[in-house]
């Protein structure tokens, strides 16, 4: 049954109790997905809330696994750990001796499918303090640090920090593409990770089309033609459903880096 009380004026087929919020999706509605929303109700009232909006999902505890894990379904942070584990498997490399920078780290939802990979030493980088409070409220045990940082601007103290941890890993999951994170943020991260470490992430598959090139996508050809990045394995998945039940399909990459991001890279050339 349809229901119009909605303070926008949308219509929606019906409400969803799949966690402790209540959900319902506007009906009939074909958004791109960086523009999809739901309402939610919280303490008994009706809220609109944007997907890409994470400042305001990570502040209420539960709402974030609600949304993408229990209604659409997001299984990407298990799909990217599987592969890499794949690949660790296969180059005879230990887990339990990676040391991870997880890139756009959210509320820890990556950093616990690594630990189920037995790697213990993580930690999580985000520009949303949102992120970081909510990763230390939900899974506290996840990561060893956590950075609130701008990338692209580090202070002396922040890039110390990040330099002391002597990465050989990186990982990045459902944050690349939508402008979450520029370039210039996954060239420092990139860098920030030791020759022969080991690079995770998803992308979008639209954004690997050439119809439909992202700035990222531009940049990942980049390394893999000029020695960069060596890429070891790649699936193509259902990230989740959109607000409209269709899947939304994601590439995951595994590769091993070769050589730092020359500056030269960013923002041009082929």
């Amino acid at each position: 049954m349809k229901t119009t009380d909605s303070p926008s004026g949308a219509v929606f087929d019906e409400i969803i109790e799949n966690g402790p919020f209540p959900i319902r999706f506007p009906n009939r509605c074909e958004l791109d997905q960086d523009e999809e929303w739901c309402e939610v109700e919280i303490e008994d009232q009706w809220q609109r809330i944007r997907f890409h909006d994470y400042s305001d999902v990570y502040r209420i505890p539960g709402l974030y696994e609600t949304i993408f894990y229990r209604t659409l379904r997001c299984n990407s942070p298990s799909k990217v750990a599987d592969l890499l584990r794949e690949v660790l498997v296969e180059h005879g490399f230990d887990p339990e001796e990676l040391r991870v920078l997880d890139l756009g780290a959210g509320n820890g939802m990556m950093g616990e499918a690594l630990q189920c990979l037995g790697s213990r030493n993580l930690v999580g980088v985000d520009i949303i303090p949102e992120a970081c409070e909510a990763a230390r409220r939900d899974r506290p045990w996840v990561y060893n640090d956590y950075v609130v940082a701008d990338l692209t601007d580090l202070t002396d103290g922040e890039r110390r920090t990040l330099e002391d941890a002597r990465f050989n890993a990186m990982t990045t999951v459902a944050a690349l593409g939508f402008g979450d994170i520029p370039q210039a943020a996954f060239y420092t991260a990139y860098n920030l990770v030791g020759d022969g470490g080991w690079v995770a992430f998803n992308i979008k598959e639209d954004f690997l089309k050439d119809k439909d090139q992202s700035e990222f996508s531009g940049l990942i050809g980049r390394m893999t033609r000029r020695g960069v990045l060596q890429i070891e394995a790649y699936k193509r998945y259902c990230h989740r459903l959109n607000i409209s039940g269709k899947p939304l399909y994601y590439i995951a990459v595994v590769g091993q880096k070769l050589r730092d991001i020359p500056e030269s890279e960013l923002g041009g050339g082929t």
